[in-house]
């Protein structure tokens, strides 16, 4: 384990055991057996790092969730919050407010294409909520094309939008939502030997189910740009831009869900910016002000903001565009400009992550396939490279699930703090990590995949 904090200012266990205490007494964990989990006490956090009571350090490579792009107690961001709470720390979200136009000019600013109007909501989740009840109203249509391999939150539309197993004990199967596989060469459903081949595959697999479902009975189709807890798999070239072409053929609505993959984590703005596609509508949140005020929302474009500039948009939210969480977007965008936050992202990712991690798989067994961009990637784990045979079966627990529990432990006992879902590992560090950061969480991943190693045929 690395040492403490440099700037810890203490070791106090009892002063954690008595956060511990009130935790298990009180809180309700989302995602969780309340009994089975052992919650980390956290005393602090700075940067790329986080500390608990007994000074144990950690590098967090998952970056909260995937959301602290600027990492931890950024002080410009502090700043600016404080500011915020001094001059207007509230108000309704009828009004024009300073903070609130800014935050949403600068965001209007940097979306694609003419995504120039923003619906400011709490989170991911309400966005896409939002997102999707502005499709169906601007389309008259209900039914909503998903991927399997997918996440969009945990509100009623959204995990019901969902492909990963936490949508199955919320799945009222009533929900209008037709789910469809996406392109995913090293796991192809489609028996591609090529990207080309798996591309082309995947976009008639999609006309295909249009065809059968009626396209005129379809409002959106809605895609993670790049899968995030589902994986991280960059899209093959050439796929974005077909779905955006079937949409146009159909007057479906192309949504890109950008709540994990935007904002500098992928090296762009928005990982939309490396396809050169433009959605209709956009969801965003976690990295607009790195999470340290709940703050999501949808970039509208014109065509359908224009559906609502006489007939009222039936959907608010009382916080939408809180004043301290637009005063916090409009800091970390300014940061990342000033910092050149986002260039550090690709930098890393082109000469420290996507190296270093394609190393690992070279000395490796249990590492099947390495996939990513900027401080966003994926290892693969399996328990033979040849088969492809993942380390533990799909939605493993308990005994089923021990290699990567082991794995996970072996991380954390060398300083690192891991993202871990299902059989893989995510390298999500913030994007202004540095090349030395990076390597110390390379190095303790290299430690934690021997133990993987273990498990492998």
């Amino acid at each position: 384990m690395t040492p403490h904090a440099p700037h810890a200012p203490y070791v106090d266990s009892a002063a954690g055991a008595a956060v511990k205490a009130a935790d298990r007494a009180h809180v309700f964990h989302s995602w969780s057996a309340q009994g089975l989990i052992d919650p980390l006490a956290v005393a602090g956090a700075e940067g790329a790092y986080f500390w608990d009571y007994d000074g144990n350090r950690y590098l967090d490579f998952t970056s909260g969730l995937v959301y602290t792009n600027i990492g931890y107690q950024h002080p410009t961001v502090v700043a600016a919050i404080q500011e915020q709470a001094g001059k207007l720390v509230t108000f309704a979200p009828a009004f024009a407010v300073e903070a609130r136009s800014e935050a949403a000019r600068l965001i209007a600013e940097r979306t694609p294409g003419d995504l120039d109007k923003i619906f400011f909501t709490n989170g991911g989740a309400e966005a896409v909520e939002n997102a999707i009840r502005m499709a169906r109203l601007h389309t008259g249509r209900t039914k909503v094309f998903s991927a399997y391999r997918s996440y969009h939150g945990a509100t009623s539309t959204a995990i019901n939008l969902t492909g990963d197993p936490r949508r199955w004990p919320s799945d009222n199967g009533s929900a209008g939502v037709v789910r469809f596989w996406t392109p995913f060469l090293y796991r192809s459903p489609f028996h591609a030997g090529t990207e080309a081949e798996e591309c082309a595959r995947a976009l008639q697999h999609l006309e295909d189910t249009l065809a059968f479902e009626g396209p005129a009975t379809v409002a959106a189709v809605i895609l993670e740009t790049i899968p995030g807890t589902a994986g991280i798999m960059t899209p093959p070239p050439g796929y974005l831009a077909g779905v955006r072409e079937i949409c146009d053929r159909h007057g479906i609505v192309f949504v890109l869900d950008e709540v994990m993959a935007g904002f500098g984590r992928t090296g762009k703005w928005f990982a939309a910016d490396h396809y050169d596609v433009v959605p209709d509508l956009m969801t965003f949140a976690k990295g607009v002000n790195s999470g340290y005020v709940p703050l999501g929302g949808v970039a509208i474009n014109a065509e359908i903001a224009a559906t609502f500039d006489t007939r009222p948009y039936p959907g608010g939210l009382t916080y939408s565009g809180h004043p301290l969480a637009c005063a916090a977007a409009v800091a970390t965008i300014r940061v990342m400009e000033d910092e050149k936050v986002i260039e550090n992202a690709a930098h890393i990712g082109e000469t420290v992550l996507g190296p270093g991690l394609r190393e690992l798989a070279e000395r490796h067994p249990s590492v099947g396939e390495v996939r990513g961009l900027g401080a966003f990637w994926a290892l693969d784990l399996v328990r033979d490279q040849e088969t492809r045979e993942p380390l533990v079966p799909y939605n493993a627990t308990g005994e089923a699930n021990v290699p990567m529990a082991a794995f996970g432990a072996a991380a954390k006992k060398h300083g690192l703090w891991p993202f871990i879902n299902m059989n893989r590992t995510h390298a999500v560090p913030a994007c202004n990590v540095t090349e030395a950061e990076a390597k110390e969480g390379l190095a303790a991943l290299d430690a934690a995949l021997a133990v993987a190693d273990e498990h492998t045929a």
